[in-house]
């Protein structure tokens, strides 16, 4: 820095621009000092900060120190950038808040990190801190703030492509339709829960989803479902005593659906359990139900003593849902020996079920009362209310939760869609600048090679032609050559005789015989050589000369010619396949001795197929190559792009397949 202040000094500022532009760089250099210098700091910082979390995350430590070693920490992150670290901090200082059950203090920190987890866009900890949201709200019963952020960190996890944390997030929803008698909206997402579960790893959610599944079915009166899925909650369970749970609750199922002995049976196997005593509700539950279960058959053995000793279990334990069970039973049990008595219990339920707001349990002790007091006017008009309330209230939450998942599916549809659009917008916008550096590029390599091209292509096209020339010249040598041939060996030799049998004045009736075989080859000749009728009826004209052709001992059968669609074949390619076949049976008629002949047309995709075959004796590969007909056959194939390939060997028939582009 000090060089630059002296090369200033000695330079006398000769001129304003190069003042300026020296000035410039040195605030550029102090600016970059100073950011690089920040950077140091920051790191340093961030590194002291994860430290402390790692302390803060050791069990071993006292929440209460934990607490305050993340408040410091917390106090030194307000200063740093906002990133994943800073959101880590609020995410541990508010667990740890809720550990030492300051809740309100956790939900105001769960509320700001999910206002800075969506600043930045941090999707996990917008799941994160959503999920312990909407567990705040549901241990408070406001259900409908609790499925919607259950909803929206299920979306969240969704985004992020964890299935286990998505199916855990639909179990929590489908619980909380199930609290809410919402029973078929509940069965439906608890099994679109399990479908995102790992069938190893969340095993124990499985289990959960299962048995709530089993309840939806018992509250809907549909007992055998109810059966079947508290069965498979136990068999997939992996926790003894979710599955003594499970066991109870499948005890329930048969209670209502009248199998007193089997719920009895499984209920005192349950009891004989010593794991049974470290879950008391659980424990309280298993003796209030086989004690009702085996009233319900008759048996009278200590039945009062038995319920009151579970309502003595769920009082001490503040078990105030497993009360209102305990109240109804006892009212059930003396309500025709004591309905006094009963109606005092029947009333408890009452009071307990408009605390804990269970309108449903009221209703169904409302019913016990009717009968206990059939004149009693308000009984039967409080029933009515509740039904008609629960009603309203059930439609009501089915709706508003419907009314969630179906906004939420529209929300993604609609951010699905929009990205959609954004990147066939931005692909379309790189397609498009491809596009201007693939034709820039181009033409500039167009320009580039244009002159050294030309002068190539010029001599190529010379030597093609001059190659084309010489084709052409062979190909009509070989024509003639072979008109040459037929004639002689077809038509000379009768000629001659004939001119003989002339000269020796033989008798005129022989010699027009002979005249006249000779006038029908010549006409034979003439047609091979004359044009081929390529138009409508080119397959008729095809298949009558083949078979004129062909010896009449020689059977010969067509297969597909009639069903191909010959106007889409070129007249060219038609001209040529009319010349090859016919060659083809003239071979056969002369030199194979065959007894049937098969030709096969089919149209595969954008090639025409033929294929030729005859039981002849057919002929070594020498001697084929000897065959001048068939190498003829060959070129005029290849001169319409097309190949024949020829497979024969000696008594072993003979064999064609023809191959033209349409």
């Amino acid at each position: 820095m000090a060089f630059l202040f002296s090369y200033i000094y000695r330079q006398g500022f000769p001129n304003m621009i190069n003042t300026r532009i020296i000035t410039s760089l040195i605030l550029l250099i102090l600016f970059g000092c100073n950011k690089v210098q920040k950077i140091d700091e920051t790191k340093v910082q961030q590194k002291r900060i994860q430290s402390l979390l790692e302390r803060i995350n050791n069990e071993d430590l006292d929440l209460s120190l934990r607490l305050r070693l993340i408040d410091s920490t917390y106090r030194q992150s307000v200063d740093i950038e906002l990133d994943s670290l800073a959101l880590t901090i609020l995410y541990n200082k508010s667990n740890l808040h809720y550990e030492l059950k300051q809740i309100d203090s956790s939900y105001h920190y769960d509320l700001l990190l999910l206002r800075m987890a969506k600043e930045i866009k941090s999707t996990y900890f917008t799941g994160k801190a959503s999920q312990a949201l909407a567990y705040y709200f549901d241990t408070r019963q406001v259900y409908d703030s609790a499925f919607f952020y259950y909803n929206f960190s299920k979306t969240s996890f969704l985004n992020l492509q964890d299935s286990s944390q998505v199916g855990r997030r639909l179990m929590s929803m489908g619980l909380i339709q199930k609290n809410q008698n919402d029973f078929f909206g509940s069965k439906e997402t608890l099994t679109e829960a399990i479908t995102y579960m790992h069938p190893e790893k969340d095993t124990r959610f499985i289990a959960s989803c299962l048995n709530a599944i089993a309840t939806n079915h018992r509250k809907l009166l549909n007992y055998q479902d109810a059966i079947k899925y508290s069965v498979s909650a136990i068999k997939t369970t992996s926790s003894k005593k979710d599955r003594l749970i499970y066991q109870n609750n499948l005890s329930t199922a048969y209670i209502d659906n009248q199998n007193y002995e089997k719920a009895i049976d499984l209920l005192e196997k349950i009891s004989a359990d010593t794991l049974l005593l470290e879950i008391p509700r659980e424990y309280a539950r298993v003796i209030d139900n086989l004690t009702y279960g085996k009233w319900l058959i008759g048996s009278k053995e200590n039945t009062l003593g038995n319920l009151n000793t579970a309502l003595k279990f769920r009082k001490d334990q503040n078990d105030r849902r497993g009360k209102i069970a305990s109240y109804t039973h006892l009212g059930e049990f003396y309500s025709k020996t004591n309905p006094r008595k009963a109606t005092i219990y029947f009333d408890s339920v009452i009071q307990l079920s408009k605390i804990l707001k269970i309108p449903r349990a009221e209703k169904d002790v409302l019913k016990f009362l009717m009968e206990l007091k059939p004149k009693n006017v308000n009984l039967r008009n409080r029933y009515v209310f509740l039904q008609d309330s629960l009603y309203a209230q059930e439609l009501k939450v089915k709706t508003q939760f419907a009314k969630y998942k179906y906004d939420d599916k529209l929300k993604q549809e609609s951010i699905l869609r929009l990205e959609k659009e954004n990147a066939e917008k931005k692909l379309e916008a790189s397609h498009q600048r491809n596009q201007k550096i693939l034709y820039l590029g181009g033409l500039l390599f167009i320009t580039s090679v244009l002159g050294l091209s030309l002068f190539g292509f010029k001599q190529r096209t010379k030597r093609l032609k001059q190659n084309g020339k010489v084709e052409k010249l062979e190909a009509i040598h070989e024509t003639e050559t072979e008109l040459s041939r037929k004639l002689h060996d077809d038509h000379g030799g009768k000629l001659n005789q004939a001119m003989l049998m002339v000269q020796r004045d033989a008798d005129k009736s022989a010699v027009l015989d002979i005249l006249e075989s000779v006038y029908d080859q010549i006409r034979n000749f003439s047609r091979e050589i004359n044009t081929v009728d390529t138009g409508p009826d080119f397959w008729k004209g095809l298949k009558a000369t083949l078979v004129y052709k062909k010896p009449t001992e020689v059977g010969m059968t067509f297969d597909g010619g009639k069903e191909l669609d010959w106007s889409l074949v070129g007249h060219q390619t038609k001209t040529i396949l009319f010349k090859v076949l016919q060659e083809l049976v003239i071979n056969m008629a002369r030199h194979s001795k065959a007894n049937q002949t098969v030709i096969l047309f089919k149209d595969q995709n954008k090639e025409l197929f033929i294929y030729y075959e005859d039981d002849g004796i057919g002929a070594s590969k020498e001697a084929l190559l000897r065959k001048n007909g068939l190498q003829n056959t060959e070129k005029r194939i290849q001169a319409i792009g097309g190949s024949i390939t020829f497979d024969t060997e000696d008594g072993k028939g003979f064999r064609a397949e023809i191959r033209i582009p349409k």
